[in-house]
């Protein structure tokens, strides 16, 4: 088993950037939703609200984060990594609520007009500690903007077992894992308890459920009803559709594309 594909998403339901290397660290890989969108509430806003989040595009460059239009590429902004205003905001995400930091006026602007919406983009700073679920969690691990937990895993296989049973192949992305393995049966991640990427070691804490974020298609924006349907029919538990793993980091280090995975428990 390998790792295949490593997959950090910087501001919360915008799209994803794939890395052949990347720094794991308790809340997540480095810059993995350490931004996010919010409304005038301060309340989190994902592509469940607006799919057309899925068409703004991220890129990581030396001097900061620069997100782009997928469909007009004149249309894009830079955001320092170090935040311009850094006013402190209230935010929620689902049933937390912490402290974050403004990034800049210009981003805010520029995303409502995007979004045709008021919003704000604001960052996490290493002072917020939000606690990943602690009926899950092991030892208490700090989680970022994600929705739940500091990582996500899906197997290759388990998406190629979905993709035989729909009428039209989706690509990973629109499972937003951090990590892609290769090599194992459909579903093998199900069974695994903790794993080794690499020399970083890795808890598995419980199944991820998914929702309809999984029904808009990363490429237009577009909503459907797969893969929830078809994953409804053989992946439902207890009125929750389970595709993917989520993770929590024993040690803090690098991994990278092609590392050799081994089943600890």
């Amino acid at each position: 088993m390998r790792l295949s594909e490593i997959w950090i998403y910087p501001i919360k339901s915008l799209g994803g950037i794939r890395l052949s290397t990347a720094s794991v660290e308790s809340r997540g890989l480095k810059y993995d939703r350490r931004w996010m969108i919010i409304d005038e509430d301060g309340t989190f806003l994902t592509q469940r609200a607006i799919p057309k989040m899925a068409l703004l595009d991220v890129a990581l460059l030396d001097e900061g984060l620069q997100i782009s239009f997928r469909y007009d590429l004149n249309k894009s902004i830079m955001i320092p990594y170090k935040p311009l205003t850094a006013n402190t905001v209230r935010v929620t995400v689902w049933d937390d609520t912490v402290e974050a930091l403004t990034v800049s006026d210009a981003a805010d602007l520029w995303l409502s007009e995007q979004l045709d919406k008021n919003v704000q983009l604001v960052m996490m700073p290493e002072s917020t500690i939000r606690r990943a679920d602690p009926r899950y969690a092991l030892n208490n691990e700090p989680v970022s903007f994600a929705d739940g937990f500091p990582f996500l895993l899906i197997s290759q296989a388990s998406l190629d077992d979905l993709n035989g049973k729909l009428s039209k192949a989706m690509e990973m992305r629109r499972f937003r894992p951090n990590f892609v393995v290769f090599g194992t049966d459909a579903f093998a991640e199900d069974t695994w308890k903790s794993i080794r990427i690499g020399t970083e070691t890795f808890d598995i804490v419980k199944p991820c459920s998914r929702c309809i974020l999984t029904t808009i298609d990363p490429v237009t924006g577009e909503k459907g009803t797969e893969p929830l349907k078809t994953l409804a029919s053989y992946r439902k538990v207890n009125n929750k559709i389970l595709f993917g793993q989520n993770l929590v980091a024993v040690s803090n280090g690098f991994v990278r594309e092609g590392d050799n995975i081994s089943i600890l428990l």
